[in-house]
């Protein structure tokens, strides 16, 4: 899952990047509108973590831009403003939350899951293929009663395979899903990672198995 973070304050903003890359997501942090606009322009995001004092504007003149476009992106504000109006005009202007500065990260942590598992958005749903099962919100996978044990960008990985099982996931897909704009990718960085994917779900006798569409990309399915 992906989310954008748009935060002014520098040590804060990698403070958030870090907790949130730590917790499986894949992280953009930009620090005003400008480069929001440009980001949600270019990638599909899950969520948005907004601050409302920017440099170059209000967050919520972002905000209203987005929810005008009819983009139903989960956001999440996140503003030293406390005032009870305050809060009332960042949700009546569009937001799903509204958490004040400062605050606990694994609390933060837990109302961007929270909003991800709201109806139609990205957690919270059980996705089963075969003896294979991947709990969104636990983030605990299975083959059986066999526990699959995968690392953040692994279960990331699977996650996406499996919500678009039966059809072919680019590698374009796979790296804009997973992986942020400021992460250096090698070469063969998706390859490597389906790799270990399906070694594991070799080892773990899974009927699902990864293949590769060479050119194309890859499909998660069971032999038919």
């Amino acid at each position: 899952m992906r989310l954008l973070t748009v935060e002014d304050e520098p040590d804060l903003g990698i403070l958030l990047h870090e907790a949130l890359s730590r917790a499986g997501f894949a992280t953009d942090l930009v620090t005003g509108i400008a480069d929001a606009e440009d980001h949600l322009a270019l990638a599909a995001y899950d969520a948005m973590i907004l601050d409302l004092g920017l440099a170059d504007g209000d967050g919520l003149t972002l905000l209203c831009a987005v929810r005008r476009r009819a983009n139903m992106l989960p956001v999440l504000i996140l503003t030293a403003r406390d005032a009870p109006e305050d809060r009332v005009t960042g949700l009546d202007a569009g937001a799903d939350d509204y958490l004040i500065k400062p605050f606990h990260m694994p609390e933060l942590i837990s109302r961007v899951r929270a909003l991800l598992r709201r109806p139609n958005a990205a957690l919270g749903v059980i996705l089963e293929l075969g003896d294979l099962v991947l709990d969104t919100a636990a983030r605990q996978a299975k083959v059986g009663t066999t526990a699959l044990i995968l690392s953040l960008r692994e279960m990331a990985l699977l996650e996406l395979l499996l919500r678009r099982q039966g059809r072919v996931v680019t590698r374009e897909a796979i790296e804009q899903g997973l992986y942020g704009f400021d992460t250096t990718l090698g070469s063969n960085a998706v390859e490597v990672l389906v790799h270990r994917l399906r070694r594991k779900l070799a080892d773990a006798d899974a009927r699902a198995v990864v293949h590769t569409l060479r050119g194309v990309g890859y499909l998660l399915s069971e032999p038919g």
